[in-house]
């Protein structure tokens, strides 16, 4: 009937023993949403590290890292056709993975975090091999219970020079 705490056995009426469960648990939730929470702004600086290093695996022809930053049930919008799945997503981009040199390179200039934390979008210039602009890229990444971001969207604009 009592509440072992600390290697001590303290007596106590189921009342008082309701009123002490709730007390740790609010004090639990308090700790938890304060010391583990991260800022807005290390959330869009973690996103905007995530969509560089993703960046990165084009530039070092580097297809299974490219293929670790998306998650499984991810939509990439190459072309008509969206392209659904993890897998069906690297069968078409090991295409891009094949030769010496990249054939496009993007980098993020935006990243913006919803409230929750838990999705962020980010966009950016695509540059061709030549290194001019024709395309702006816009990815939606969802952080997984493991903490890591993967992305579930990505979609390519056309670029018209003003």
């Amino acid at each position: 009937r009592g509440i072992f705490i600390l290697g001590h056995n303290y007596e106590v009426s189921n009342m008082k023993k309701v009123a002490l469960l709730c007390l740790i648990f609010a004090l639990e939730c308090i700790f938890a949403s304060t010391s583990f929470a991260q800022s807005i702004e290390d959330l869009e600086k973690d996103v905007f590290d995530t969509e560089s290093a993703f960046a990165k695996t084009m530039v070092d022809r580097d297809l299974q890292a490219f293929q670790s930053f998306i998650a499984e049930d991810a939509v990439f919008w190459s072309g008509s056709e969206p392209l659904r799945g993890k897998e069906n997503i690297v069968a078409v981009w090991k295409d891009y993975y094949e030769d010496e040199d990249a054939p496009f390179a993007w980098k993020p200039e935006t990243v913006m975090v919803v409230a929750s934390g838990n999705l962020a979008f980010s966009t950016g210039p695509v540059w061709n091999s030549k290194n001019g602009i024709y395309a702006y890229y816009n990815s939606v990444w969802r952080k997984a219970k493991s903490g890591r971001w993967q992305i579930v969207t990505d979609k390519g604009q056309k670029y018209c020079a003003p």
